[in-house]
């Protein structure tokens, strides 16, 4: 069978995180059968799910909060008994903080391959200015400098959020193609929730993942739904825990009504999607519905705290009415069996095949590809597997130009694969996606994270990659040899320009700067 690199670029790139260095032979094993290649790993659904020594389940986790919690109150306690000042707040741990952002060295010459990019200002090479001089005068300069304070220790917040983000990472870094974690990242960003809401969604972020999104991948749209809408991480995100019925035995004790977020984001944002068919009315009755889809609190008089629970003293009595069905008071059923009807919406089927396309294949989706996968979702019921098998199937995700920009949490996996760096220590990894403006599990809204290449391909974010590129070349270009590399990455697929770009290189360092930010490595 002959080999074909260019379609094994697309099988990488559009559909995984790209080729891994070193003895991988990925590009070589996706040429001789490209389509079967990325296929391939959707036959292994366990290999979707991820569980690594110390991962804990969120009802556990929610528990260890809630001892920490206790712990820091009673610490500040008995520090205000004994007249002691308390602690400052613990500063964020450097991965939790923007880094600082470098002047770069190589927009010159990156310029060479930057026309099928944004385009990146020059930067400016002058000292920063809050950068002291080596002669000036510093106030008792006579005195040794002060000592730096001891690093706090991680709290079990940060320690497992760490714990988790890493074994995401060396996930993706290993898997031979990509395609189910891929498939990981696009509907842990659909179904979103941010880490920055407190502690406990911090702690529960990458439980979340791994317990909503990752058993369901390959599954039934509609069993994912569930498992989201059920699971604490999105009740505590989204506010339903403060949701009660306003005829409610809780509701008619503390004077309190619905909040609606959770409500309004499962239409807006996880089904039906805005122009979906409902109304200000539909959103309040679901709200209605899903009063009392709480988790236990600290105390565990509902359940194991941290667990989801239905709290029926908080639930609105009576029938609903939404999208013009009538759903009888039946409790938690009730609750169940109306979204169970909107996944098999013909909206969401529309918004979801629409959202699949924009996210693998281009920024305005083929509209005859996004009909022939709505048609998949109704026909199949939501089977996200045929779902999946459709979008490789079809010409046109083969066809269109590899135009989307990758985001910043693909560039820097795709980084970590082709020079054969498995993480073992996050760190790097936290910092840049917040340095790029992608923080691990932490959209600033529900919406999650932008999917379109104009989001990415600012002049300032291209340059924010550049200076990454050239960090990673300055410390491992005069290891490797980068002319390697491109073959590794696309072979013979690979453009005239970045290949001369690359061999004109001054230094090992800079050429490794340069391919990570060919198009070869930038685009999918």
């Amino acid at each position: 069978m002959a080999r074909d690199s260019q379609a094994a670029l697309v099988a990488l790139n559009r559909f995984g995180f790209g080729a891994r260095g070193g003895a991988s032979g990925d590009l070589i094993n996706a040429a001789s059968d490209p389509r079967g290649f990325v296929k391939a790993e959707l036959t292994r659904p366990n290999g979707v799910l991820l569980e690594a020594p110390g991962l804990q389940s969120a009802p556990q986790l929610g528990q260890a909060v809630f001892a920490y919690q206790d712990q820091v109150k009673q610490a500040r306690e008995a520090a205000a008994k004994a007249g002691a000042p308390t602690e400052a707040p613990l500063q964020a741990p450097a991965d939790q903080r923007p880094g600082p952002r470098r002047n770069l060295s190589l927009n010159a010459v990156a310029t060479e391959i930057a026309g099928q990019m944004a385009e990146a200002k020059p930067g400016n090479n002058k000292p920063a200015d809050n950068m002291a001089k080596p002669d000036t005068m510093q106030p008792n300069a006579a005195a040794p400098p002060a000592a730096k304070p001891a690093p706090q220790p991680l709290n079990v917040i940060q320690k497992t959020f760490r714990a988790e983000a890493l074994a995401r990472l060396q996930r993706a870094t290993l898997v031979e193609c990509g395609f189910t974690e891929r498939l990981v990242v696009f509907w842990s960003n659909h179904f979103c929730i941010s880490a920055s809401k407190g502690e406990l969604a911090r702690i529960w972020a990458g439980a979340f993942e791994r317990e909503a999104i990752r058993p369901h991948v390959l599954g039934r749209f509609a069993d994912m739904l569930k498992a989201v809408e059920q699971h604490p991480a999105m009740l505590f995100f989204l506010d339903n825990q403060q949701s009660l019925g306003p005829d409610s035995r809780a509701g008619q004790n503390r004077k309190r009504g619905l909040n609606e977020n959770l409500a309004r984001e499962i239409m807006e944002l996880h089904t039906l999607g805005v122009g979906g068919g409902y109304t200000q009315d539909d959103v309040t009755s679901l709200a209605r519905i899903i009063t009392g889809w709480t988790f236990a609190g600290r105390q565990g008089q509902l359940g194991a705290p941290g667990s989801f629970v239905f709290n029926v003293n908080a639930h609105q009595p009576g029938p609903q009415m939404l999208l013009g069905k009538t759903y009888e008071p039946t409790g938690l059923a009730q609750g169940e069996a109306a979204p169970a009807d909107i996944a098999r919406h013909p909206s969401t089927a529309s918004f979801i095949a629409t959202k699949f396309v924009r996210h693998f294949v281009a920024d305005d989706p083929p509209p005859a590809l996004v009909a022939r996968l709505r048609d998949v979702f109704i026909k199949t019921d939501g089977d996200l597997k045929a779902l999946a098998t459709a979008l490789v199937d079809s010409d046109e995700a083969w066809k269109a130009p590899l135009t989307k920009m990758r985001s910043p949490y693909d560039f820097l996996v795709a980084s970590g694969r082709l020079l054969a760096r498995v993480p073992e220590d996050p760190g790097a990894y936290l910092n840049n996606l917040n340095l790029l403006g992608q923080p691990l599990w932490s959209p600033a809204g529900p919406n999650g994270f932008a999917d379109t290449s104009a989001a990415w391909a600012a002049p300032e974010g291209i340059k924010l990659r550049l200076d990454i590129a050239a960090q990673m070349g300055a410390r491992l270009g005069p290891n490797i040899d980068p002319l390697d590399l491109l073959e590794f990455a696309a072979a013979d697929a690979a453009s005239i320009e970045t290949r001369r770009t690359i061999e004109r290189a001054e230094s090992r360092q800079q050429a490794l700067a340069l391919l990570l930010m060919s198009p070869e490595m930038q685009r999918r």
